[in-house]
């Protein structure tokens, strides 16, 4: 008799006293992969667009998402038996910090009050009887403080096509990890925290990363090479933001972040990749002066 052996999309075929030889079978897409690829076409058009016009469209954006992020942030790290003001308060502090970088407040101001919201926000959990008072308060300049780096991105002078392709990259590391995991499988990248993600998929996010980012990045003049080993290595930061992100919702006992995007959980769940990747991206540009273009 043959044996059948299917490993996460990967079937290999061997009749009685033959090599076994090895086959990739695409597996149909799934009803949570058709709600992925729906909402994702409803939610692209108009993230595109605020990010070609700029400001107050971009900005307006990231207010909006910083509340929701803060309020789903609070929900996971307070616990449902918490008060509600933590979660209200977590989700306003992070607003006010993004609406005041996008009014062009000075860095130290900024750094003022973003001192202000760390020290307050542990009175606030306890008063709100959280469960988890040190992640909650680690919420605020986490959400802060990745929302301002993409407004500062935006605002450089190739902010627009700078972002672009920092969303492209994030997205091709994403769909790239998917696939190829799916299709691949393999040795699991860290069972304990996100037992869906193999080595294997992290390859082929950060292969796909480096491709669009070498793709992109070359039509605005830039070293195709260099831009693909850069686009490689903010994959392994989104990965890590993806990672970090599973291992918050793994402590908090919850399987996503929220319910707002149909097939995606919550907004920390779509853009927890997007999150350490700026940062990375502002620290380059001013600290060794980094730019797109040349």
């Amino acid at each position: 008799m043959g044996s059948v052996i299917g490993v996460s999309g990967v079937l290999m075929v061997s009749p009685a006293g033959s090599t076994p030889r090895l086959r990739f079978r695409l597996r149909r897409p799934t009803r949570a992969l058709m709600l992925r690829m729906v909402s994702a076409a409803f939610l692209l058009p108009p993230t595109i667009f605020a990010i070609w016009v700029g400001a107050p469209w971009f900005d307006l954006l990231l207010i909006g998402a910083a509340g929701a992020m803060g309020r789903e942030w609070a929900r996971m790290t307070l616990g449902p038996e918490a008060r509600p003001l933590g979660a209200w308060a977590l989700s306003g502090g992070c607003v006010a910090m993004v609406a005041a970088a996008a009014l062009d407040t000075d860095f130290l101001t900024l750094a003022v009050l973003l001192g202000a919201g760390v020290l307050v926000a542990p009175l606030v959990s306890g008063f709100s009887r959280g469960k988890m008072p040190t992640l909650y308060t680690v919420g605020f300049p986490v959400i802060a403080v990745s929302c301002t780096c993409w407004l500062w991105l935006r605002v450089m002078p190739d902010g627009r096509d700078m972002v672009l392709w920092l969303m492209g990259v994030v997205w091709a590391t994403d769909t790239g990890a998917y696939f190829v995991g799916r299709m691949i499988g393999g040795p699991r990248l860290a069972p304990t925290i996100s037992p869906n993600k193999t080595w294997a998929g992290l390859i082929g996010g950060m292969a796909a990363a480096g491709g669009i980012a070498a793709f992109i990045g070359s039509s605005f003049g830039g070293s195709a090479v260099l831009l693909a080993l850069l686009g490689a290595g903010l994959a392994i930061v989104a990965q890590t933001g993806d990672l970090a992100e599973s291992a918050l919702k793994r402590h908090a006992g919850v399987k996503d972040s929220g319910r707002m995007i149909p097939g995606h959980g919550g907004i920390l769940d779509r853009v927890d990749g997007l999150m350490p990747v700026a940062l990375v991206l502002v620290l380059l540009s001013a600290c060794f002066g980094w730019s797109l273009t040349p």
